[in-house]
């Protein structure tokens, strides 16, 4: 059996849609994380997981911020903590795991592990250089031309900000992970980096303090992470931070990974 792992299959569009259509476990026991961007409608997404949990023998959800924006053209118009909440609930029926549930445990070869699936946001403490400030950091942003599409379509109610409601989803993650039996080790799973370091990379530094937070920086450590799993940079690779490995399991856009040499490698095998 295997944990396999895959993230930002933004299904809108079609060759993504039928690269998803093709995925299939390597074996009737494979467990499935999905770390987040599924789509950017509510029923897209909800259909795509309908579909992977019939394959998988688990499928594990943890939204990104495309699941939470709210588009003019989706006919669920939920904003914000009521998006996730019906997104958590669809996923449920599904059988789907989701950051809202006990955390599944893995029962692999060499062990139980307790695969976490988390739903922590960004508080603008990616900065870039010269940024002291969360408003310093978004006028850099804005004076260069560099701005994530959240600030227009990912609405925080009924926090008055998305750095709020990150404070707020840190707050209700941090306890859960504390009461993981300590003798179990964990693959935290996330859409955004739980470390600054994956960001490091991109051609637009701007754009990091969108990224993640640095609330998270010792959480593979400290929750004794065998891996982490993330996606949202659309940059798939591997880094290892405290010797533990990152692996980003992202697909892509269709203009990214079409224009790489090899198929895209995903889903990765986290483990064994």
């Amino acid at each position: 059996m295997a944990l396999l792992a895959v993230s930002d299959l933004h299904v809108r569009h079609e060759r993504n849609k039928e690269f998803t259509e093709g995925l299939r476990p390597e074996s009737d026991e494979d467990w499935l994380i999905v770390a987040g961007d599924v789509g950017e409608t509510a029923g897209g997404v909800v259909e795509t997981m309908r579909m992977l949990r019939e394959r998988f023998a688990e499928v594990v959800w943890v939204p990104g911020n495309h699941e939470l924006w709210t588009p003019a053209k989706d006919p669920v118009r939920l904003r914000g903590l009521a998006r996730y909440t019906y997104l958590v609930e669809e996923m449920r029926a599904l059988g789907v795991h989701t950051p809202e549930d006990p955390y599944p445990v893995w029962q692999g070869p060499r062990g139980p592990v307790v695969v976490a699936p988390l739903f922590v946001l960004y508080d603008h403490t990616f900065r870039p250089k010269g940024a002291r400030t969360k408003e310093e950091a978004l006028e850099i942003a804005y004076a260069s031309g560099v701005i994530c599409t959240d600030e227009y379509l990912l609405h925080p109610d009924p926090y008055p900000s998305r750095d709020a409601w990150c404070r707020a989803r840190l707050e209700y993650t941090r306890p859960r992970l504390e009461a993981v039996d300590p003798e179990l080790p964990t693959v935290l799973v996330n859409h955004f980096p739980l470390v600054r370091e994956p960001t490091r990379v991109l051609r637009y530094p701007q754009f990091a303090q969108w990224c993640g937070t640095e609330a998270t920086a010792d959480w593979h450590t400290r929750y004794r992470a065998l891996a982490v799993v993330y996606g949202h940079l659309h940059i798939p690779r591997t880094i290892e931070v405290d010797g533990v490995p990152h692996v980003e399991v992202s697909l892509g856009y269709p203009r990214e990974w079409q224009r790489r040499p090899h198929p895209p490698a995903v889903p990765r095998r986290i483990l064994p």
